[in-house]
């Protein structure tokens, strides 16, 4: 048998593999910055492994006699290895059909690689035992550098399992704050995404019982645990259930593809219609709501004609897609006043963390060096940490006195050159690149308006209620970001003390949701 198929086939497979691990793994799954995704990420590793050291041991060296049993065992193992994998995707997470179909191709695959290599590893068995040194010109050297690259991968993924770790006994070793509120219970959704997330393990450790709605009620039960109750449906929601507060952040990222008019019928008919069935839900409550918080954005305000400050009472600009995208987002939410239900509508810059939305890509090219001024640089870059967010959703849920629009920004507000020679240096870097504006314009439409054109929004009603922001400044906020990215990526942070005290005195205060209707 013609070692060259083999290394036909191995190739196919390493392909295929590599595009799944890479999409569906890295970008979809996020399982690197998952402490419920350990045990896959194990798995992950030691196959990495074996294959690592399957390609180079069958593209240098000849194995006779029982010396096949070694790469033979490899074989064995993986397929062991990759059968407990698939039984942990489905117990941890809902696959989608991609990589579904990602899974069989690789079986098939590895069943025709045993078909190939099977009676070549007989046939060698039958010869006296030897080990000898070969080569296949340049398939040797091509499998030596996938070797090196896998075993890479293989050790990058068993660091991440040990970090997941230390984040895992971290978190395991917060101590859980008071039933604050009286140990109400919040419905969220989009509890499986970068803000979400973050704040369904915040809502946990403050005693909250959490409901979250998501659309792979697998993977929010492996991330959350039986702790929290994950719908798929808020029709599995019966009418006597008891839902003191709701936080609504699902719908479709806003960056990404362009704004044609089919993708913006995605990202507002996403929003809009679980907008729609929460409606549906709180009406059929027995119990309303108190407090109902949706996330909109600064993009309300369009595209500034100046310099001047934006606080809450500025009006939005309408046929700008953005600025209509926002205003149905917050009209559709302000219906449920008519229940009683308190509505505040967050409007958030760019939220940055460590794991997730724009600061792992941005701050990956300033780690290069590659940090780059867009346009003229002079526009507004409104931003917020991700730790704020969470702060503000817990303020706007415990003051009875905040209601509609809440700007979600920090009060130092860079422009963005600014903000890009700070991100650089934040990793001793300097940034000198500049990317004129037209190149933008020309790509992404109107969507470049989110990077060309910011908003110089203020947080006014956040700080006239007395909230008190954990990272005010953008040096603070990068400094911490920074840390966490070059030491432990994996590990989510806690609020600073400050924070938290705020928030503890807020949530004590009388006639907030301990009170009850």
């Amino acid at each position: 048998m013609n070692m060259h198929l083999v290394f036909a086939v191995m190739s196919f497979q390493a392909l295929v593999g590599a595009f799944d691990n890479f999409w569906h793994h890295e970008l979809e799954a996020r399982l690197p910055q998952r402490t419920s995704a350990r045990y896959e990420l194990r798995l992950h590793a030691a196959r990495e492994a074996i294959y690592g050291l399957l390609f180079a041991g069958l593209a240098w060296v000849q194995w006779q006699g029982w010396w096949v049993l070694l790469p033979a065992s490899l074989l064995l193992v993986e397929m062991f290895i990759t059968i407990a994998d698939f039984l942990e995707e489905d117990r941890s997470r809902k696959l989608p059909p991609l990589e579904r179909a990602l899974h069989t191709v690789l079986a098939v695959s590895y069943g025709l690689l045993l078909g190939v290599i099977g009676p070549m590893f007989w046939q060698a068995a039958q010869q006296p035992a030897e080990l000898s040194l070969t080569s296949y010109g340049l398939w040797s050297w091509l499998f030596s550098i996938a070797s090196l690259g896998v075993l890479a991968w293989s050790v990058r993924n068993a660091l991440a399992v040990r970090q997941l770790g230390r984040a895992a006994k971290a978190e395991a070793d917060v101590p859980h704050q008071p039933q604050a509120l009286g140990g109400s219970t919040v419905l969220v959704t989009g509890g499986t995404g970068f803000i979400g997330a973050a704040l369904v393990q915040r809502l946990l450790r403050e005693g909250r019982r959490v409901i979250v709605l998501t659309r792979d009620p697998l993977q929010a039960r492996a991330s959350f645990g039986q702790a929290v109750w994950c719908v798929e449906q808020l029709t599995d929601i019966p009418a006597e259930t008891r839902i003191d507060a709701v936080v609504n952040l699902a719908g479709a990222a806003i960056l990404g593809a362009p704004w044609t008019q089919a993708r913006r019928q995605l990202l507002l008919g996403s929003r809009l219609h679980v907008a729609a069935q929460l409606r549906q839900l709180m009406q059929r409550l027995e119990r309303k709501p108190e407090v109902l918080v949706t996330a909109s954005a600064v993009g309300y305000y369009g595209v500034p004609v100046g310099p001047q400050a934006l606080t809450e009472d500025a009006p939005a600009q309408a046929g700008r897609f953005q600025s209509d995208f926002c205003a149905a987002i917050e009209q559709a939410a302000l219906q449920n006043q008519d229940m009683g239900v308190r509505v505040v509508c967050l409007r958030p810059g760019i939220v940055l963390g460590h794991d997730g939305g724009a600061y792992p890509a941005l701050a990956f090219s300033a780690r290069l060096g590659l940090g780059a001024v867009l346009g003229g640089g002079q526009q507004v870059m409104p931003w917020i940490h991700r730790d704020d967010v969470l702060g503000l959703i817990a303020h706007a849920l415990a003051e009875p006195t905040l209601q509609g629009p809440l700007n979600a920004v920090a009060p130092q507000m860079p422009d963005q050159q600014g903000f890009t020679h700070a991100l650089a240096a934040s990793f001793g870097r300097n940034a000198w690149l500049r990317l004129p504006a037209w190149p933008l314009r020309l790509a992404l439409g109107e969507m470049s308006e989110l990077l060309l054109c910011g908003q110089n929004a203020l947080p006014a009603k956040a700080l006239a209620s007395g909230y008190r922001f954990a990272y005010p400044n953008l040096q603070s906020a990068l400094a911490q970001l920074a840390q966490l990215a070059q030491a432990e990526p994996a590990i989510s942070s806690s609020p600073p003390e400050k924070s938290s005290a705020n928030e503890t005195q807020l949530l004590q205060r009388p006639g907030r949701l301990s009170s009850g209707r």
